[in-house]
């Protein structure tokens, strides 16, 4: 069971005194719980400063702005699962994930349980109720999304990880499975032009038909 310490005690109470600390993370690092008492400006009165940021192994990452490619398949993504979605769980993008103490990253399309996306006040979800990340990789986020990211889903226990490569201008789908034996992630299939499986429940989509 993680504990907290009196200096992580203080940043739960009072994120004022944390970011004093800026640009420096506090000496005990970030925790999963601050990212929902973020200010809404930044330290110098920056608007929307915290709007996109992960926790990442203890420390806070900002997303850099998205190229079109990164908008147009996260919106494509979250059509196509959404409308194919059966009833006991539905597609979501752009929302937390809590997976540790420290670890709370947001993945760009995932599917959850459709109990959980049913409460309108939840800033995050948690891995039981995650059954499918995607992470679509842009220059930035090469290491995040193809190394740590992985690892850590599958360390969480979430059955499905899809990453998606940007080919010129058309996505690849890298779909993963997670190995209950290894608690790895094995990949089962790269896709080009058409992206068709059977888990987390049946699913068809035309890549190269995503809104442009």
């Amino acid at each position: 069971m993680n504990t907290l310490s009196d200096g992580e005690s203080v940043a739960a109470a009072d994120l004022t005194s944390v970011l004093e600390y800026w640009p420096s993370p506090p000496p005990w690092g970030w925790i999963s719980d601050d990212l929902d008492r973020l200010p809404q400006e930044g330290p110098n009165g920056e608007p929307g400063f915290f709007e996109h940021v992960e926790l990442i192994d203890g420390a806070l990452v900002f997303a850099a702005p998205q190229t079109r490619f990164h908008q147009r398949v996260i919106a494509g993504l979250h059509v196509a699962l959404s409308t194919q979605a059966p009833g006991s769980v539905t597609a979501a993008h752009r929302m937390d994930v809590k997976l540790g103490h420290r670890m709370r990253p947001c993945p760009d399309v995932l599917v959850i349980d459709a109990q959980a996306a049913d409460d309108d006040d939840r800033t995050f979800y948690t891995p039981d109720e995650v059954h499918l990340v995607v992470e679509v990789v842009s220059p930035e986020s090469e290491d995040r999304d193809r190394k740590t990211k992985p690892f850590r889903y599958a360390e969480a226990g979430i059955a499905h990880f899809w990453r998606v490569e940007d080919n010129d201008g058309s996505p690849v789908v890298y779909v993963y499975e997670l190995d209950p034996a290894t608690g790895a992630y094995g990949l089962t299939g790269i896709h080009h032009g058409r992206l068709t499986v059977p888990v987390p429940f049946p699913i068809d989509v035309d890549l190269d038909k995503l809104p442009r």
